[in-house]
């Protein structure tokens, strides 16, 4: 189990030291915005750093920013590690530090053994050189000699799949192919800790498959693996545990699910207040009224408890209130919900006229429910614009924005909606 501390690193008594490949304690690194700045605080750092006069520093100096924060973790022999975040989180540049690409501010990082880091498509290759001539150069720079090139070298083109491609430059390569042959490069060198940074999610379904396989193999030998990717399925299909960053602060770790279900509530409630999920509306002077008022809209739960957040998969009830002034027949209710994140399409639309329900109201105050068996939404922010009208045409009252969010007890992964569902195995042997 990877234990994670923002402060320190605590290990359990049962943990053996020796299984420790990668140590990451207190680790800060900070950016300048400014473009003239940042050259002269560069400028000033190699000249310090030269004359044995620069000490790490946590004061930012202006215009700089800390894109990691005191990030502390640590890796065991064999363990796969998610790494999630929006973009901006500082995953990319955790890696580059543990590469050693960059030093960081505060903090150090110690590696037991070899690192091999596939940080972006095709990295450490020169695109004037020959696929051959690059391979002999990247697995040189990651500590092979020429022997042990030679000796692996048909395993790299074999895994790679690029065929006579391998005697052309790589500038004449595609994005998959130089993908492929910088993974095959690396997973070749036996390191003891691979980094990945998305390069899984390109190339054909059947080479990923493939990739995922290696990966699996690998581990059972002892290689440990730092995985960065949006995509959910690839993080559960890879690693065991999982840590999330926001904004270059530790949120959380733990088992991959539970990070990844933190992980997307966040990114698609996209920060929405909790006071949302309700709303109470003033009534109408009677003079000002067509004949009905919404005065509320708001969900119960299976348990007819007011809820702000509706749960993905789980019965739930939309409410609205309304005040009628006089008795009203043949009036509908229509509901079009959009995801306040997307491209402006609607992502659902309800009206009781579709479903030839036909409701009549006498004066006074009413509650019209909406039962969803099943909620379908995935978890999101969302705005619903609410009509009522009679006989299609007249509208008695609207809500144009009903600001509402939709959160979830289980992993959505990249599905655009949930689909109640169970397992079985029926045997057919028998069957004739």
């Amino acid at each position: 189990m990877i234990s994670i501390n923002e402060q320190d690193i605590t290990l359990k008594p049962q943990d053996n030291e020796s299984d420790i490949v990668l140590s990451v304690n207190g680790v800060s690194k900070k950016f300048c915005r400014d473009l003239k700045r940042s050259l002269m605080y560069g400028v000033q750092d190699m000249t310090s750093e030269l004359l044995g006069l620069r000490e790490k520093s946590d004061k930012l100096r202006p215009k700089e920013f800390w894109a990691l924060d005191n990030v502390s973790f640590q890796l065991r022999r064999g363990e796969a590690l998610g790494l999630v975040g929006k973009n901006g989180s500082g995953k990319s540049t955790l890696l580059r530090i543990i590469a050693g690409l960059i030093k960081p501010d505060t903090g150090f990082v110690e590696v037991n053994g070899r690192v091999a880091p596939l940080i972006a498509l095709g990295a450490g290759f020169n695109p004037i050189l020959t696929g051959r001539e690059n391979i002999y150069a990247n697995m040189s720079i990651l500590g092979l000699s020429k022997k042990e090139i030679d000796e692996r070298f048909d395993e790299v083109i074999d895994f790679a799949e690029i065929g006579d491609a391998i005697d052309a430059p790589v500038q004449t390569y595609s994005s998959g192919m130089a993908a492929r042959l910088g993974f095959a490069s690396a997973i070749h060198t036996d390191p003891d800790i691979l980094l990945i940074d998305e390069v899984l999610a390109v190339g054909d379904i059947r080479f990923r498959a493939k990739c995922n396989r290696k990966l699996h193999e690998l581990r059972n030998k002892g290689t440990s693996f730092i995985l960065v990717s949006h995509q959910t399925q690839s993080m559960l299909n890879v690693c065991s545990t999982a840590i999330y960053l926001l904004k270059g602060k530790f949120v959380m770790s733990g088992d991959t699910s539970s990070v990844m279900h933190k992980y997307e509530e966040d990114l698609f409630t996209n920060g929405v207040k909790e006071n949302i999920g309700f709303i109470a509306l003033p009534q109408k002077a009677e003079m000002e009224s067509f004949g009905v008022d919404i005065t509320s809209i708001f969900f119960r739960n299976h348990e007819q408890t007011i809820t702000e957040f509706p749960i993905t998969g789980e019965s739930i009830y939309l409410c609205i209130t309304c005040k009628a002034h006089k008795y009203v027949s043949n009036y509908g209710v229509t509901l079009t919900i959009q995801e306040i994140s997307g491209d402006g399409e609607n992502t659902l639309i309800l009206s009781s006229f579709n479903d030839k329900k036909v409701l009549n109201v006498s004066p006074g105050e009413h509650e019209l429910q909406v039962h969803m068996p099943y909620l379908g939404l995935r978890p999101g922010s969302y705005t619903m614009q609410v009509h009522i009208r009679q006989d299609l045409i007249h509208t008695l009252d609207s809500i144009e924005s009903f600001m509402f969010a939709v959160k979830s007890k289980e992993t959505m992964g990249r599905s655009s909606f949930y689909q109640p569902r169970e397992w079985e195995i029926i045997s057919t042997n028998n069957k004739k």
